[in-house]
């Protein structure tokens, strides 16, 4: 008997459970707000590379224009122009993967954005899968952008080689078909 009301008295009664479970619960609810530094780094990010690639289209501007006026025109100028404008390209799409990055975690886990909701269709994500996808097409673009940057310094000495960037274009190509295809769907 005396070992019967030892043990009702360890066992808790149910008011004391639902408290417990309810703190509990409220803590693990409220420590999704630790993914709000990974928003304000992934905007603050964004804005840095924006900054970034911006003073790269710039500099190549300032470039430009000091090469035309002095009437000078150095071996690769056109080339070095080029480059330069895809590399700052390449940054501003790694800076979209970053707001649709802090957008999208946001949404998900902290509240919907509702400004967002009636101006912009793009920012707007309702799950993770839709969050991957649209980081994913914004990356392989990037890695598209970063392709044609490469592919501007490279020296094409054999005809193997000019047949092995024909069949890389042609690949890059097909991949962006269906990647677009599966957009659809």
């Amino acid at each position: 008997m005396e070992h019967e009301n030892e043990v009702s008295k360890n066992i808790k009664s149910k008011e004391e459970i639902g408290l417990v479970e309810n703190l509990f619960e409220g803590a693990i609810w409220r420590s999704r707000f630790v993914v709000l530094l990974a928003v304000i780094f992934g905007l603050l990010g964004a804005v840095i590379l924006f900054i970034v690639a911006s003073m790269d289209i710039w500099n190549v501007a300032v470039f430009t224009f000091n090469t035309v006026v002095g009437h000078a025109h150095p071996q690769g100028f056109h080339e070095d122009i080029v480059a330069g404008i895809i590399g700052a390209v390449d940054l501003y799409l790694i800076a979209v993967v970053m707001f649709i990055f802090s957008f999208g975690i946001y949404e998900l886990f902290i509240s919907h954005i509702d400004e967002a909701a009636d101006h912009n269709q793009i920012l707007a994500i309702s799950s993770l899968d839709q969050l991957k996808d649209k980081i994913a097409k914004v990356i392989v673009m990037v890695l598209v952008v970063n392709f044609f940057q490469r592919v501007l310094h490279t020296d094409f000495t054999t005809p193997l080689e000019m047949l092995y960037f024909a069949g890389s274009i042609t690949l890059l190509a097909v991949g962006l078909y269906f990647l677009s295809k599966v957009g659809k769907h």
